[in-house]
């Protein structure tokens, strides 16, 4: 592990980069702006752009950070911070967005940190300059960066809030899982981060593209026997079930609990996506959405109904659990049994799903991705997937990141590759004793989001909700892939844990 750890940091050094003699931060070099967000508000603030966060900048095009500091801010002031990676793909530093979650941060009085990190398609002078785990590292450094200055800055460099979505979910989700781990510390040593914590307060996921060598064999678990994949080819219909066989260890591996203490394992752990699907559902209904019977729900047939939504927040069965901002019902609790508080109207309660007509209905809207749909059984850099390409080099490999397709390809991992893999995978470090875990997180998947299968993101906010973490985790009905939604419902909820 220490060998290829100072491989990496050697090779971080040779890439030609420019030094700076110490990092730098001057509070009399903002500028006054102002914004009108989405609402009609208009926001003043003043910006602090291109501040470097490391002194040996490898790609000077991303490796800084803008800081936004609205009107009356103070030192105890919370940071949001909000990474724009996509795809795994290199992200520059933006400006705050009106009609995003960082125009809403700003006109919640919060400091807005904007940083830009590497990505597999970054390239300076031929090289590519972001590969794993670079991305990782460079928005690890921004949150040095900030404590770093923590005392000449305004905002608090201790209630930082991260924020992204799909790989940025995924950067966030690390951000969170990450903080203070060892096996970065001499990368970024090597890039000439600050020397202090890396850890933050709270995460915020939307739709993160996470846990990848696992994430093919969940994709056929779940799709495997939709119409789609059975119209397969014999040769893919093999490689799904074959996946697909390989999940349940996985999965029994994870010793998942229910809220409640019931173990989760292949037995029942359909059933468990089943009712996680029915809660964002149900949840949309009470909302006054129209939950179609004709996508496999089925619903109650008199008042009071099997799946009755509690009112203001109860629950039945003894639990208690803490009511996350907007009255949702926290990911695991049961909902109300017949004979509960009712007064609804008849057919109001959803009590069942088909899953199959219902992931039928998901593929209705977006065709799967190939199988496997992370790790391409065919290399090289024309037919390789973006994941592929995360794990590659600097000279723009593409490589195989799972024993399944590396076999098939008659290659094997290399010790690099598995440990670029776990260095990019935030479940590997939930529960680690040297690890400072964010105890507070934020994680939406769409309902009839196919870009990873549910049990991906499911999995990861049970991890986290079963070592004790704040978790507030919901299959948002019928949303696709996409983030910085409800944003009253996430502001009401970084409100709730900011102000406790």
């Amino acid at each position: 592990m220490k060998k290829i750890l100072s491989v990496l940091c050697g090779a971080f050094l040779s890439l030609g980069a420019w030094a700076q003699s110490a990092l730098q931060f001057d509070n009399n070099a903002g500028v006054r702006q102002t914004m009108t967000i989405y609402d009609g508000t208009k926001v003043s603030y003043t910006a602090y752009e291109r501040l470097f966060y490391v002194t040996n900048v490898e790609d000077s095009a991303y490796q800084f950070l803008n800081v936004y500091v609205p009107d009356g801010a103070t030192q105890q002031t919370p940071i949001f911070l909000r990474t724009y990676v996509g795809g795994y793909m290199a992200s520059p530093a933006a400006q705050p967005q009106a009609g995003d979650a960082t125009g809403r941060a700003l006109k919640e009085g919060y400091v807005v940190v904007i940083p830009g990190s590497r990505g597999r398609n970054s390239v300076q002078n031929g090289v590519y300059t972001g590969r794993a785990p670079k991305g990782i590292l460079d928005l690890k450094a921004a949150v040095r960066y900030l404590r770093h200055f923590d005392r000449e800055m305004l905002g608090d460099a201790e209630r930082i809030i991260t924020d992204g979505t799909s790989a940025g979910g995924a950067m966030s989700a690390l951000m969170g899982a990450t903080g203070n781990n060892r096996n970065y510390a001499l990368l970024l040593r090597a890039m000439g981060a600050a020397d202090e914590r890396d850890d933050v307060f709270a995460s915020v996921c939307y739709c993160p593209i996470i846990d990848l060598e696992h994430a093919d064999m969940a994709y056929e678990w779940l799709y495997g026997q939709t119409d789609s994949r059975q119209s397969l080819d014999d040769t893919r219909k093999t490689y799904t079930k074959e996946l697909a066989a390989l999940f349940p260890a996985y999965l029994n591996s994870l010793n998942l609990r229910r809220q409640d203490g019931t173990p989760l394992d292949a037995s029942n752990y359909l059933d468990y996506i089943k009712s996680e699907i029915i809660r964002g559902a149900q949840i949309a209904k009470n909302a006054g959405a129209d939950i179609p019977d004709s996508i496999g729900f089925s619903f109650s047939s008199s008042a009071g109904g099997m799946f009755a939504a509690p009112i203001n927040g109860g629950v039945t069965g003894g639990l208690k659990p803490q009511m996350p901002a907007g009255g949702m019902l926290p990911m695991g609790a049961r909902p109300m049994r017949r004979g509960g508080m009712g007064g609804k109207q008849v057919g109001e309660y959803i009590v069942d799903l088909d899953m199959k007509q219902y992931l039928n209905y998901v593929v209705s809207t977006q065709p799967l991705k190939g199988v496997p749909a992370f790790d391409s059984l065919i290399e090289g850099i024309g037919n390789a997937s973006g994941e592929n390409e995360v794990f590659g080099d600097e000279t723009g490999s593409s490589v195989n990141f799972t024993e399944f397709s590396a076999q098939k390809n008659n290659t094997a991992l290399t010790k690099g590759t598995n440990l670029l893999v776990t260095l990019m995978n935030p479940m590997n470090f939930i529960g680690d004793p040297g690890t400072t875990v964010a105890q507070h997180w934020y994680i939406r998947h769409g309902s009839r989001d196919r870009d990873t299968a549910f049990p991906v993101p499911v999995n990861f906010a049970l991890k986290l909700q079963n070592a004790g973490k704040d978790v507030n985790f919901l299959l948002a009905w019928n949303r696709p892939h996409s983030g910085d939604y409800a944003l009253d419902e996430l502001f009401g909820w970084i409100a709730s844990i900011v102000n406790q």
